[in-house]
């Protein structure tokens, strides 16, 4: 009689079983996993929103006003040249790094001064996609809603 030589292994079937129940498993926890993420790029803007205007306090207690819409976030890290000049601007700035920081989208901020409703001055992140308006990760985050 002779003997076979079989080699254990898996067999095409239940290589594939394996890989649909993974799939189905991934079908449920990715989602989950990006919803995740969305939620704390949004967390990371308001946080970054509110440094800003910790630095934008400072720079008013210093000289009395807030940077104007054309001289923007820039005037927390350089003396602005155009526009209301600041007398006592603070030499280092007003931004721990010495730069203004993108949204967790990799986007720029957007400042007004005036706000649009009023206010002294708004910070907007434009979200996730770098458009006026939206819903969930795509809507705007502002320093007058937070």
């Amino acid at each position: 009689m002779k003997r076979r030589n079989r080699k254990a292994g898996f067999t095409f079937i239940e290589l594939m079983v394996v890989i649909v129940i993974l799939s189905a498993l991934a079908m449920i926890v990715v989602p989950r996993y990006f919803e995740r993420v969305d939620d704390a790029r949004i967390t990371a803007a308001k946080v970054q929103i509110k440094n800003l205007e910790q630095a934008l306090r400072l720079f008013y207690l210093d000289n009395g006003f807030y940077p104007g819409t054309e001289q923007g976030l820039q005037a927390l890290v350089e003396k602005p040249a155009t526009g209301r000049i600041p007398n006592k601007w603070k030499e280092g700035g007003y931004l721990d790094k010495n730069t203004v920081p993108k949204d967790p989208w990799g986007n720029d901020y957007l400042y007004l001064s005036p706000g649009k409703t009023g206010e002294d001055y708004e910070i907007i992140s434009p979200g996730r996609d770098n458009r006026e308006g939206g819903e969930g990760p795509d809507a705007d985050i502002s320093s007058s809603q937070i």
